[in-house]
């Protein structure tokens, strides 16, 4: 039997070869030799397989967020370090990246569409707790706003550049966050 890692990491590989919208199941399934059922226990359907691969990207944000010189970072410097530290664990199936994204955006998908606009308010909440970010009422529901703006523009700038470097990438994201209201960024 297959681990929920082996079949996403199989489903990952053989999407690089036919792209997104043309994976099935069936072919992640004989590439492991094992039966859809083996699939169907980890993951309910393909759009599962995207939960899990932005999953992939949140837990190395955490994992970022345990480095010892995190704390000692300016607030935009936690965010930028966190940030980057997301993006580049997508970084090795960007372009799959996003033709995951433009699955999720054809106009039959509005289930998927939903489940995405919850993703972007989940990555969103644990790039802010990884951070330290403590605003309540109103701070934290400018921030969040904010926060969320300068995260969509970063990802979509990310996706759009498939060979730039990671000094470009962090250049771009600190004038997104320097563009921030200073309010958001001076609270801890």
């Amino acid at each position: 039997m297959a681990s929920s890692a082996q079949i996403l990491d199989t489903a990952l590989q053989v999407a690089e070869r036919c792209g997104w919208e043309r994976l099935r199941l069936f072919d992640v399934a004989a590439a492991l030799g094992v039966g859809l059922a083996d699939i169907a226990r980890h993951y309910r359907d393909k759009d599962a397989l995207v939960e899990a691969w932005f999953d992939r990207a949140d837990a190395a944000l955490l994992a970022r967020a345990r480095g010892a010189d995190l704390p000692a970072l300016a607030p935009a410097g936690r965010l930028e370090e966190l940030l980057v530290a997301w993006l580049g664990a997508l970084a090795p199936h960007r372009t799959l990246t996003g033709q995951m994204l433009l699955y999720k955006l054809e106009p039959g998908h509005l289930h998927l569409q939903v489940r995405g606009l919850m993703r972007i308010s989940r990555t969103v909440q644990w790039w802010r707790e990884a951070a330290g970010r403590s605003g309540v009422h109103l701070a934290r529901i400018g921030e969040e706003g904010a926060l969320s703006a300068v995260y969509l523009c970063t990802f979509a700038h990310w996706l759009r550049r498939d060979r730039e470097d990671e000094a470009a990438l962090r250049a771009y994201l600190r004038r997104r966050l320097h563009s921030l209201p200073l309010t958001c960024l001076l609270r801890p």
